[in-house]
């Protein structure tokens, strides 16, 4: 459950194509807020430091931003394309629609545009989301569509999905996504890690928690490389199909695995070979260690010699009466 649902909550009707995902509006929101905060105060780090600085700073909050955002989105396989083909059942009425299908970790969404939107006195422009997670059932969502009557090209697209479709992908990209999301999780785990282990100076632990990262995220890709590359059936809207391929999830991930990948195998390397320029990088320096105090720069301690004596005027002097007890 998300946020409005993950979509626009301002539109009425059931048909609305939202514009965006509120849940990954939401999280640009809160990482852009603490990159801005910590923006704030970077003129407070004096010399060189300060670049380094917002450098990790950047690529550490984009990693993480990636790995959480990834979760809710719907475009981890898509494909449009552009048909003449009818609008509702039992209906002769040919429309000219951009039909796009995008795949996500949850689910589906299948969205009809017309050419032009308005047609047969009617707006053209839905985005119907098809849940397949776990808790979810899909077969009740399409029953739904039906009841509603949505267009004979949704439903069309989306009766390939079912599972009693002779396509049998549903429980492929169902099970995919169920272990994709957790293994994706598990590596936001671990970019956490990183981060509290790099906050302490671990580095050389902090460098292996990026690799384990980078293994969980490109380990996720494996899993919807695999379904995605078995038999499908086609798409076929009169004389052209819809087609899919990777979409942006998909790249901004593999990208995101590879730059961990890549930091992870670089501080480890340079923590053996060259663990001072490491120690330069993070602001672990000789300049940011605590100075030690040179004995030579104290004041000499006190000596008593036989010149050292203590003169009391006489006038100064008393008669003290001691008491044993």
């Amino acid at each position: 459950m998300t946020l409005w649902n993950g979509s626009y909550p301002f539109y009425p009707g059931a048909n609305a194509c939202f514009p965006f995902d509120t849940t990954r509006a939401v999280i640009v929101t809160v990482f852009l807020s603490v990159l801005v905060m910590f923006i704030i105060i970077l003129p407070g780090i004096r010399g060189r430091g300060r670049l380094f600085w917002l450098l990790r700073l950047v690529l550490g909050l984009f990693m993480g931003a990636v790995v959480l955002t990834v979760q809710f989105t719907r475009d981890w396989e898509t494909g449009w394309v552009q048909a003449n083909t009818s609008y509702k059942s039992f209906s002769h009425i040919q429309v000219n629609v951009d039909i796009g299908l995008h795949i996500g970790l949850a689910g589906m969404n299948v969205t009809l545009r017309g050419n032009p939107v308005n047609q047969i006195n009617e707006t053209i422009n839905y985005n119907e989301h098809f849940p397949w997670n776990f808790g979810a059932d899909y077969d009740r969502s399409y029953s739904e569509g039906l009841e509603k009557g949505l267009p004979s090209p949704i439903l069309y697209v989306a009766e390939k999905f079912s599972t009693q479709s002779p396509c049998a992908v549903h429980r492929q990209y169902r099970i995919a996504g169920h272990y994709m999301s957790l293994t994706l999780w598990l590596a936001f785990c671990t970019w956490l890690m990183s981060i509290l282990l790099f906050s302490m100076s671990i580095l050389l632990y902090g460098g292996h928690m990026l690799l384990l990262t980078a293994a969980l995220i490109l380990f996720s890709l494996l899993f919807f490389f695999t379904t995605r590359n078995i038999p499908k059936c086609p798409i076929q809207f009169g004389p052209v199909s819809l087609r899919t391929d990777y979409g942006e999830s998909f790249w901004l991930t593999l990208a995101t695995g590879l730059l961990c990948l890549l930091l992870g195998l670089g501080i480890i390397i340079l923590n053996s070979v060259q663990p001072e320029k490491l120690k330069l990088i993070f602001s672990l320096d000789k300049s940011s260690k605590e100075e030690v105090w040179d004995k030579s720069c104290l004041p000499a301690e006190p000596s008593c010699s036989a010149q050292d004596v203590l003169t009391v005027p006489l006038g100064e002097l008393c008669q003290v009466t001691a008491t044993q007890l």
